[in-house]
């Protein structure tokens, strides 16, 4: 059966080897990167389809959703080192038996990854069309992995430098945009505001949700930062209300240039390209498209490991998966098979819209449950809570977390009613053959669920 009892085996096999080398800096700069192309050139089409020029109430009420997600990486991340991130949050809040569902739930929930390259092909065939796609993602996707194999301070570096480049595109973007704007945003009937009725726009506010939660993913980090408890619930919060205000006038921009029925449902290249200079389109496309999926495709496979690799560690899969490279401190077969997870929805054909879908339905379970827990955070770790920078009432953690797991509920009903039945069927074995393997490994005995989580 398993226990909490860390033994001598987890001194040799453990997530303490990863190296803290990660400042507020690279954390911003992650967490910029990770948020900015996970949804604002890949959704933010399918948003204005939903709901016309209301996509720019969408962003700002997209951004409750995003609270939603990030509440437990903002508090919990703000008492303790979680070395396992989002996997030890859960081990935390939920206990040990819950930890190997979460962590089930998180590998499939990851097919976004194949999204992100998706996307990036999309662009680069706005520059150079008749290219294949498939091919164009499986090749952003292996580039990026590969890069990760070297370490995630090198990552970092060259998210800094990409970041800075993706910033003065997307300003670029808004600033001149703006002034392009057709009149009659806010008055034109023909199609009116909130075209697609409430549901409409309630679809397109989860779909700019998707855009902006993407900072709590820092808390993955907590094990390579030199100051965890201060550093992720800042950059967290930072980042995030830096990009949705970024994102609020890009939908502006976006659905107000050119009539929606020719950008909706569409890249962001098609409003770029009517307002632009041929060169200042090229820039945005290259510098701003390319680099904003670049860096997410980028920070999500520098984080994305860490909750499988303390998963590992407490033998919810065997400990030679999680093996670390002693030259590069990566979990280079974690890696691969994030790879391969990614490289899934890709060779399957899946659209964006539903890859985003599935992505979303399942996480959204496990989250619920953990943001609801976050309440209990005041009397499983009071010492450390009465530390937190971010401490707040035991009542009114207790009306954040209730609300956000509100929320969640609604979201994930929308989202159920607008999927197909394969892919809800689909979700629903998926949930019973997780169940039946976290039933079966605990009895196995092989789970030693170690502590991961440190008092700063």
């Amino acid at each position: 059966m398993g226990n909490t009892n860390e033994s001598s085996a987890h001194d040799e096999y453990t997530t303490k080897k990863l190296k803290r080398v990660l400042g507020k800096k690279e954390l911003i700069s992650m967490g910029l990167g990770q948020i900015i192309g996970s949804g604002v050139f890949s959704l933010t089409g399918v948003a204005i389809g939903f709901t016309g020029r209301s996509v720019v109430f969408a962003f700002l009420f997209g951004a409750l959703f995003s609270l939603a997600v990030t509440v437990p990486s903002i508090f919990a991340g703000s008492a303790v080192r979680l070395r396992g991130g989002q996997y030890t949050m859960a081990s935390l809040l939920l206990g040990e038996r819950f930890s190997g569902f979460y962590i089930m739930i998180y590998i499939i929930g990851n097919i976004s990854i194949g999204m992100y390259a998706l996307s990036l092909a999309d662009y680069l065939l706005a520059l150079i069309p008749g290219i294949p796609r498939m091919p164009l993602a499986v090749i952003a996707l292996t580039l990026f992995f590969v890069i990760n194999l070297f370490g995630v301070k090198d990552a970092a570096f060259l998210q800094n430098i990409l970041v800075i480049i993706l910033a003065l595109a997307l300003a670029v973007f808004a600033a001149l945009g703006v002034f392009h704007i057709e009149p009659g945003y806010f008055t034109n009937p023909n199609p009116p505001l909130f075209m697609g009725g409430w549901k409409g726009f309630c679809m397109a506010a989860i779909f700019t949700s998707f855009a902006t939660t993407g900072g709590g993913n820092l808390v993955n980090f907590s094990g390579e930062c030199k100051n965890p408890t201060k550093d992720v619930p800042f950059a967290i919060v930072l980042s995030t209300l830096l990009v949705t205000a970024l994102y609020t006038v890009i939908g502006f921009v976006a659905a107000g240039v050119l009539p929606v029925e020719e950008v909706m449902y569409q890249p962001l290249s098609i409003a770029a390209k009517a307002f632009l200079p041929k060169m200042l389109y090229v820039f945005f496309v290259t510098g701003g498209a390319l680099l904003a999926l670049s860096t997410t495709l980028n920070a999500t496979f520098g984080w994305v490991t860490k909750p499988v690799l303390q998963a590992c560690v407490d033998g919810w899969f065997p400990k030679k998966l999680g093996t670390i490279s002693e030259k590069y401190g990566t979990p280079y077969y974690l890696l691969i098979l994030f790879y391969v997870v990614g490289l899934l929805p890709i060779v399957a054909g899946l659209d964006i819209d539903r890859i985003a879908n599935m992505s979303m339905i399942l996480m959204n379970i496990t989250t619920f449950l953990i943001v609801v827990a976050t309440a209990r955070l005041p009397k499983l770790l009071p010492k450390a809570w009465e530390k937190s920078a971010f401490k707040i009432s035991d009542g009114a953690l207790k009306v954040i977390c209730y609300f956000c797991g509100a929320l969640l509920i609604f979201q994930n009903w929308l989202l159920l009613e607008d999927n197909t039945p394969e892919i809800i069927i689909g979700n629903i074995i998926f949930l019973a053959i997780s169940f039946v393997f976290v039933v079966l490994r605990y009895r196995s005995g092989k789970v030693r669920v170690e502590v991961s989580w440190e008092d700063e």
